[in-house]
């Protein structure tokens, strides 16, 4: 593996990956920076262009659109007070009172710097996990792989919105959407209603871009339009005294939010949230926090950052994507013809290491982007997000039309663009969903060669030392949400 990642190294340092990284930056933080926008959408509307790239070149592009929207959504979050991304809510609680105190250039300055900080430190974390890790997959069989996506599924389940109940109802529907189409197993046609264009089953991209961007586009058309107040970048920068004095902070916040991030279902919103609390409980000046304190930007930006590169710990290695985002980056690797899993290291060892190493130095490209367009994109918050719309629709179909060619896809989009719009009216996450319909086939065609391997005693396979460990690891999250909401009931009490 060590082999692997040398070639990995030497494949990364392309020019074209280098300048397609910097555009993803670019378009990233132009869309965070816009209020109503989001990173899922520029991730769901900018995905097919990937699919005409290299593999090295085209997921980079991606991930540097995911680096550039998160960090983008802090610019209107510190300005006016309207958080681009759900990550840059903490952000705003500190920002926006630095940016009625004359200091708004300071607290961009300390969100770009937290954020690559978080992100680089994250980033190279990523990639020492991946080596234990993915040696350690590639030692799995199918109970294991079996047991490990099923404990994934309850893990999403428990810490997807608020109501597990719903979580589960939209968790089973996706796994009954992953049925649709041809057995993997036998071969048999199941739930196709008599329609050929679902023999091969339900397409991912066009649910993809239906089920994230359609609701995030109605949403911003909905969302009041009038010009904004306070969009100025004034004040000093941030001066080194400052950034040493936030030092401990930021890496606490990385600390929590790589953490977070390699656990599925739980991501940046969490993480910033986290990191901005344990920054408070920390400080000896708590009562500053929420009046204008930098430390609390910091606290936010590292946090919500450092969950970048650990979440592709169990995309990559598992196939289990830990968020929204990581489930586009899943549908860019499948169309790249990368299927993320324990073979994916055995079969494209030296392409998935060229792409993280590619990711690490993105975060250069990042800080000297971002510090030199930070003028740039403070200008865009007073831009009606409602010009942009018509584009971003046209990106919308045309991305999922482009890669299959087929008006089929088309209809998918549309149908489970209504799908997602009724589920967030309902206040259903739609998370569960998709990362059913993403484990379900992988997961029956594990449960189906571990069936197989019990040469019909199940009782007794599944009484052996190895598979009482892996019951073992599927319960375990389900007594802790238990316990924990036990604790919670009475802690309210």
């Amino acid at each position: 593996m060590i082999e692997q990642f040398i070639t990995g190294f030497g494949m990364a340092m392309r020019l074209d990956t280098f300048l397609l990284m910097s555009a993803g930056l670019l378009g990233g933080m132009l869309v965070g920076a816009l209020p109503g926008f989001t990173t899922l959408m520029a991730m769901a509307i900018l995905l097919p262009i990937s699919f005409f790239l290299d593999p090295i070149v085209g997921i980079p592009f991606l991930l540097g659109v995911y680096k550039g929207g998160i960090f983008g959504g802090s610019i209107p979050a510190i300005l006016v007070s309207m958080p681009g991304t759900g990550a840059a809510v903490a952000t705003s609680r500190d920002g926006f009172q630095l940016t009625k105190k004359g200091q708004s250039r300071k607290a961009l300055d300390i969100a770009l710097f937290s954020s690559v900080f978080g992100d680089t430190t994250s980033d190279i974390f990523t990639i020492m996990m991946i080596f234990p890790i993915a040696f350690l997959v590639m030692q799995f069989g199918p109970p294991e792989l079996f047991a490990v996506l099923l404990m994934s599924l309850v893990i999403i389940a428990v810490t997807s919105g608020s109501s597990p109940i719903k979580s589960l109802i939209m968790m089973t529907f996706g796994l009954w959407l992953s049925f649709v189409g041809t057995d993997p197993l036998g071969g048999v046609e199941r739930f196709t209603f008599g329609l050929f264009d679902l023999k091969s089953g339900i397409p991912l991209l066009p649910m993809l871009i239906g089920v994230f961007a359609i609701p995030e586009i109605v949403t911003a058309v909905m969302r009041h339009n009038s010009v904004l107040k306070l969009a100025s970048l004034v004040g000093e920068r941030l001066s080194l005294a400052e950034l040493k004095r936030c030092m401990r902070t930021i890496c606490r916040s990385t600390a929590i939010g790589a953490s977070i991030g390699i656990v599925p279902g739980l991501g940046q919103v969490v993480a910033a949230m986290m990191g901005y609390a344990a920054a408070k409980n920390a400080s000896d000046h708590p009562e500053t926090f929420g009046e204008g304190e930098i430390e609390g930007v910091a606290a936010a930006e590292a946090a919500n950052n450092a969950v970048n590169g650990p979440t592709l710990v169990p995309l990559l290695t598992l196939g289990i994507p830990g968020d929204n985002v990581t489930a586009i980056l899943l549908g860019a690797f499948v169309a790249q013809g990368l299927r993320p899993g324990p073979e994916l290291f055995e079969t494209q060892g030296a392409t998935v290491f060229a792409i993280l190493v590619a990711m690490v130095f993105a975060n250069l490209l990042f800080l000297i982007i971002g510090y030199l367009s930070i003028p740039f994109f403070s200008k865009l918050v007073t831009i009606k997000t409602s010009l942009l719309i018509p584009i971003v629709i046209m990106f919308a179909f045309a991305g999922a039309y482009v890669f299959r060619s087929d008006s089929v896809d088309l209809i998918m989009l549309v149908v489970f663009g209504i799908f997602g719009l009724v589920a967030r009216a309902a206040k259903f996450d739609v998370m569960p969903m998709v990362m059913g319909f993403i484990l379900g086939p992988p997961m029956e065609y594990a449960f189906g060669q571990t069936i197989a391997m019990s040469n019909n005693d199940m009782i007794g396979f599944m009484l052996g030392e190895r598979q009482a460990f892996l019951a073992l690891l599927i319960a375990t999250p389900i007594v802790g949400f238990l316990i924990w909401r036990r604790l919670s009931k009475v802690d309210t009490n």
